[in-house]
């Protein structure tokens, strides 16, 4: 009998991935790949895709870039004396990494770059010489350096294209071309800048590296992003998770269905994450211990790891948590998404919706109109305080924005509150009508209070939470030297029926929730393709849009001073759900309630009670019954805000005179 028709001896086994076995190794059916089919073709509207000559320009402006770094970095080593016969072979290289490395990028988005220099180049080097050579470029826009930043970065937009470029010096002699950034070892001897410059492109090389099918993976993740944006969960700075966050969960559905079509993925991808025992974290592999002493994420080792609410862990050493920001209210609010995503893709296996169901935008001034049942709560009632930064620079306003999660954190921690819910889409503030151009931005916060039982009327003093959210802000404002007379920082109560006139496009209309839904698909840029993209638009509204802006609303009662927390005082408002109880809520100026003066509320905080950088236990619930005045005079250590502070500094020794104002609600059964 011929050898080529004898049976092998053993099959060879399938390639593992992940850390568990897959749940099905079942191959696509032709429904499978006809339902992708028609997912790809709704998604192109969208503007996910990005069309072939787009994508051979970024090739081209990544190619000159490169060649860039070449001529830079043998300049400088022939500055520093280097032989001749090294300098020919010195090398140097541009790398990728983030959205547009795996993929995924959409039209318009921006590239993550990472330039890599042998040992002898220094950073000092990349921020003067090269900015330099940078500026001297015709192609070159916008150029600007950020040199103090966590993760230092040079930012430009070279023939139209954003990038923004990391450095990083490897303790090598020579840059080859085909250099592996996901070897440990380049790891050693280097400092700890350029080690998180490095971790980007080798988290975003791993993931690539760690799914079976990487077309799959990609148009997925195409999937998910899209509606994570439509169904404003998209931002990693509000304390939902960005992009390379989704990017790890649905590698990691790519690794339980190996063999299944994205179509399927999508569902699966929902399935397994709304049925997902949060905290227990994800992994898409094993961690592994380098011996480098860097600190990885271990919650045997580090305690405060183990309060970590929803971990996804990067698979790249050193190994850290993504999603450090989640709170229990955001974590609350995607696993509700999770569900509802697991029902629709329900719905189009069945063949009974369509792929467009499931990116349909949300209604956040209308999601809880009445009273719900959502992440095993029942939520009871529903209160708008809106925060509006102003100032004359929109630093300060990104400012406001980085330290929101905070003010989630506070409120969380309220007895009587059962979730804070931020809308991620922010909206353009008032305008005070001066010559000076000024930058205004207003988020909403949603308050859900918790059912009580055998009670008739409470008091709930939200005073301390948003005052020690905007001592926060005030005191990063000072440190980071961006604090000046004209930022302000307000905070109000509407009524629902009032939103209107803080938001223009929201019409009343009765009966009607059509003017909500053009409010969510107004022009919003889905191009930024970041960690903090928040909504996307439409294809509908993409072709023709109109600048959300609205008439300047009239000046408070009384105008805020420098520093001011104020709160625009008006009567009680009381909202009326039908057939249900009412809830009145009672706004006090405290600059006009007699016998109470104005105040500095910086108070400095000892060494002792600074908060510290790591996540800590979850802070039992606070009272919310009007506090102490000592109380409000100091954060108490055991009282902040659970998420990281490590970026927050210490209160400036002469503290700016604050006017304590309050926000009070009683509660009406």
């Amino acid at each position: 009998v011929p050898i080529s028709n004898q049976a092998p001896a053993f099959q060879q086994t399938p390639k593992h991935y992940g850390i568990t076995s897959p749940i099905s190794l079942a191959l696509p059916k032709e429904a499978d790949l006809a339902l992708t089919q028609k997912l790809t073709e709704t998604l192109k509207p969208y503007g996910v895709f990005e069309e072939e000559l787009e994508l051979q320009r970024r090739i081209l402006v990544l190619g000159k870039l490169n060649t860039l770094v070449k001529e830079w970095i043998k300049e400088i080593s022939d500055i520093k004396n280097l032989p001749a016969s090294l300098i020919d072979t010195v090398g140097g290289k541009i790398f990728t990494f983030g959205s547009y490395r795996l993929g995924v990028h959409t039209k318009g988005a921006d590239i993550d770059a990472l330039c890599v220099a042998p040992r002898h180049v220094e950073r000092t080097d990349f921020f003067s010489s090269f900015y330099e050579k940078l500026k001297e470029q015709e192609e070159v826009k916008d150029l600007r350096a950020v040199e103090e930043a966590f993760v230092p970065v040079i930012k430009l937009a070279f023939d139209g294209i954003e990038i923004d470029i990391l450095f990083a010096r490897l303790a090598l002699q020579t840059i080859p071309e085909n250099l592996d950034l996901r070897d440990d070892g380049l790891l050693k001897n280097l400092d700890i800048r350029c080690i998180r410059s490095l971790n980007g492109c080798r988290v975003t090389d791993e993931i690539l590296h760690l799914v079976p099918n990487i077309g799959n993976f990609r148009l997925t993740l195409r999937t998910i992003k899209l509606w994570a944006k439509r169904r404003n969960i998209y931002s990693n700075i509000l304390g939902f998770l960005g992009g390379v966050s989704w990017a790890m969960l649905v590698a990691r559905t790519c690794q339980l269905y190996p063999n299944a079509a994205a179509s399927t993925l999508v569902h699966k991808f929902f399935l397994v994450f709304s049925k997902w025992e949060w905290p227990n974290p994800v992994l898409l592999k094993q961690p592994e211990d380098c011996n480098l002493n860097l600190p990885v994420w271990d919650p045997r080792v580090t305690p405060s790891d183990r309060y970590h609410l929803m971990p996804i862990i990067t698979p790249a050493y050193p190994q850290q948590n993504s999603t450090y920001n989640v709170s229990a209210s955001t974590r609350a609010v995607m696993v509700e998404e999770f569900k509802q995503g697991l029902a629709i893709t329900d719905e189009i296996l069945q063949n009974k919706a369509e792929w467009s169901k499931l990116f349909e935008a949300p209604n956040f001034f209308q999601k809880y109109k009445y009273d719900v049942y959502f992440a095993r709560l029942t939520w009871e009632r529903f209160f708008f305080v809106i925060f509006l930064c102003s100032g004359y620079f929109s630093a300060r306003v990104g400012l406001v924005e980085s330290k929101i999660r905070i003010l989630v954190g506070n409120l969380e921690k309220n007895e009587f509150i059962t979730l804070a819910h931020v809308n991620p889409q922010s909206f353009p503030g008032p305008k005070e009508g001066n010559d000076k151009e000024e930058f205004s931005t207003m988020w909403v916060i949603g308050i859900v209070f918790k059912k009580m039982e055998g009670s008739e009327n409470l008091n709930v003093d939200l005073t301390f939470d948003i005052q020690s959210f905007t001592d926060t802000v005030y005191r990063q404002a000072i440190s980071s030297k961006m604090f000046e007379q004209e930022m302000k920082i307000s905070a109000m109560h509407v009524k629902r029926r009032q939103l209107h006139q803080l938001l223009p496009n929201l019409k009343r209309r009765k009966h009607s929730t059509e003017s909500l839904r053009q409010m969510n698909d107004s022009s919003l840029d889905m191009s930024i393709d970041s960690d903090n993209s928040m909504s996307v638009p439409s294809p509908t509204s993409m072709l023709s849009s109109t600048p959300f802006m609205g008439p300047p609303l009239g000046p408070p009662a009384q105008s805020p001073r420098v520093g001011d927390f104020s709160i625009y005082p008006g009567p009680i408002t009381v909202f009326h759900v039908d057939g249900q109880p009412k809830a009145e809520v009672a706004v006090v100026d405290g600059s006009k309630t007699p016998g109470v003066q104005p105040r500095p509320c910086l108070t400095p905080v000892p060494a002792s009670q600074t908060p510290p950088p790591t996540m800590g236990p979850p802070a039992a619930k606070r009272s919310g019954s009007p506090l102490p005045e000592t109380a409000v005079k100091k954060l108490k250590a055991d009282e902040t805000s659970t998420a990281d502070l490590s970026d927050v500094p210490l209160i400036p020794t002469n503290p700016i005179s604050v006017v304590k104002n309050s926000i009070k609600l009683r509660l009406s059964r």
